[in-house]
């Protein structure tokens, strides 16, 4: 007898394929601010705009920039075995990460609105291996879709936040119908594999984080360069991957730090590059001077902030100063991955609100490899003893390394627990040869 899906999820598809009507006009309102690509745009109706590969197929989905930087590392692994991948992802800023720092055979996709008919048509043209799902993004129609044509999925590097966990609890019968349908569950922590088993997940792993495997971004040397000339030495402070709310803390920390470094350039990278212009107005209300890195300015000795308002720049960046504020931290948004910059000899400073990488950050502070602050005040007396104290910093930074080379090696405990899957596609790929 077929399975009988919860109430909830039989609603979801109605309502979902019943709007997949509207998608022009979503495609089109999303196009007018600049969220979808206009040459791609019939990718979000499941339209595919390249051929598939003979073969097996590996098909690999992440949200956003993040996940999909999270996987860089198992794709290599993947290539080496000659598999061909297929990315996908929901963001025009991971697409552009994916043409900017992956192989040009890397297959990348937009995935598909969440409507049946789109999610059909998405599948019986790239008619995937194995599906592998990163972290937490699970999308209804795409999961039973999938599960309807018998395709192997795993979720890799599993989280399941303190604020999603309790949502979820309130409709188990939902969340367990979907967990169900993966063959495996791996996940980054024993708190993500006690939340994933109480949801309804089956053959947990903790394989632990991939994000702490992932290889330090690459920088294009000769804008470093040119940015660090520019500079003339001065003390600087990275504030990366900030979210509205606060730009403004780290402005007022400024302000107070200009008092005992009175060269100080504090360079904002938001977490998302259209709101370059917001920080700069920002800055020009406190009375300062900001350069925007979109416009092709660069930092002279009367800006006190540059905007780092572009795409795939980060490991540009991180280079400029091994003193960084990790955003999403400052605000109620749960914090960034601070591996990266750990991974370019940072040492790293974040307000209290972490959930999103609770284990990460806790482990770094326990060690010394972070500290944590409160307001401008606390961010600025951190900041300007790392500034004045190279020894202080050096610590930290050291601190920073051991923890994520101790807590490494997500990245062969994934790669083991998906050899069988691998074996099997590796078996295919000998018979069609």
């Amino acid at each position: 007898m077929p399975e009988v899906l919860p109430f909830t999820l039989r609603l979801y598809r109605r309502v979902s394929g019943a709007a997949s009507l509207l998608a022009p006009v979503l495609i089109k309102r999303r196009l007018r601010i600049g969220r979808e690509d206009p040459a791609r745009s019939n990718e979000r109706r499941g339209i595919p705009s390249v051929t598939r590969p003979a073969g097996p197929l590996v098909w690999i989905h992440g949200a956003s920039v993040g996940e999909v930087l999270a996987a860089a590392a198992l794709i290599e692994r993947l290539r080496a075995m000659n598999l061909r991948i297929l990315l996908t992802s929901g963001t025009v800023s991971s697409a552009d990460i994916v043409a900017k720092r992956f192989p040009p055979d890397i297959i990348h996709q937009y995935i598909p609105y969440d409507s049946p008919r789109f999610v059909a048509r998405f599948l019986t043209h790239w008619r995937p291996s194995l599906a592998l799902f990163i972290e937490s993004d699970l999308w209804p129609n795409l999961i039973l879709g999938a599960s309807a044509q018998k395709l192997p999925m795993v979720l890799i590097n599993g989280r399941m936040s303190q604020r999603s966990f309790p949502r979820w609890q309130r409709m188990h019968g939902t969340i367990s119908a979907l967990l169900g349908r993966f063959e495996t569950c791996l996940v980054q922590s024993d708190t993500d594999a006690e939340r994933f088993a109480a949801l309804g997940g089956r053959n947990i792993v903790n394989t632990g984080n991939l994000k702490l495997d992932v290889p330090a971004p690459p920088v294009d040397d000769l804008r470093l360069q040119m940015l660090k000339t520019a500079m003339r030495g001065r003390p600087i402070v990275i504030a990366a991957s900030t979210h509205p709310g606060e730009d403004e803390i780290i402005i007022a920390a400024h302000r107070i730090l200009l008092n005992y470094f009175p060269k100080l350039l504090t360079v904002i990278v938001p977490r998302h590059s259209a709101r370059g212009e917001d920080i700069a107005a920002l800055v020009s209300a406190s009375g300062a001077k900001a350069a925007l890195r979109s416009r092709g300015e660069m930092p002279d000795d009367t800006i006190g902030f540059y905007i780092g308002d572009t795409m795939g720049e980060m490991g540009l960046f991180f280079r400029l100063s091994p003193v960084v504020v990790m955003g999403g931290s400052l605000v109620p948004h749960g914090g960034q991955n601070p591996i990266e910059a750990i991974k370019l000899g940072a040492a790293i400073v974040h307000g209290p609100q972490v959930f999103n990488f609770t284990e990460v950050f806790a482990a770094l502070d326990a060690a010394g490899g972070a500290k944590q602050v409160t307001d401008a005040e606390t961010l600025a007396k951190q900041l300007g003893q790392w500034l004045a104290n190279d020894e202080a910093r050096q610590s930290c930074i050291d601190a920073g390394t051991a923890v994520v080379d101790h807590l490494g090696g997500a990245l062969d405990r994934t790669m083991a627990a998906l050899t069988p899957y691998l074996v099997q596609l590796r078996l295919e790929l000998h018979a069609d040869a």
